[in-house]
Parts: C-alpha cells; structure tokens; sequence
C-alpha cells in the first residue's frame, strides 16, 4: 500500500496556506512536514490536527492505493 497526501497539497493551495503556515497551525515538527512531503506515514494524531484546522476530513486531505 501506498499513501499520497496530494490532497493535502491541493486543498492548501485552494485555502491559500503555505506548508510553512500549516505546520506552525499544528504544531508539527519540521520532521513530520518533511515526511508529509515525501508521503511516508505518519501519527494519526497529526492527521487529527491538520484536520481541525483545515475543518475538513482525513479522506481530504490523504489516501491509501494499492
């Protein structure tokens, strides 16, 4: 299986957020953002902040392929 937050990246630029912005938002470490970037997994916790903030859902902003 294979995780793509594409979406993730879609719906910041459609909110006019910069990657930067979204991690001080969350409070995510540059470490994290950096493995968003290269769509490796990460804590669900993290996928739960991301959310809150952006009001939208995990389908969103992530999904899982084949």
């Amino acid at each position: 299986m294979e995780i793509s937050y594409n979406k993730l990246w879609h719906l910041l630029i459609d909110k006019g957020i910069k990657k930067s912005e979204l991690s001080g938002m969350c409070h995510m470490s540059n470490s994290t953002l950096a493995k968003l970037s290269k769509n490796q997994p990460v804590k669900r916790v993290v996928l739960e902040k991301i959310c809150d903030e952006l009001g939208c859902k995990v389908d969103d902003i992530m999904e899982i392929r084949d």
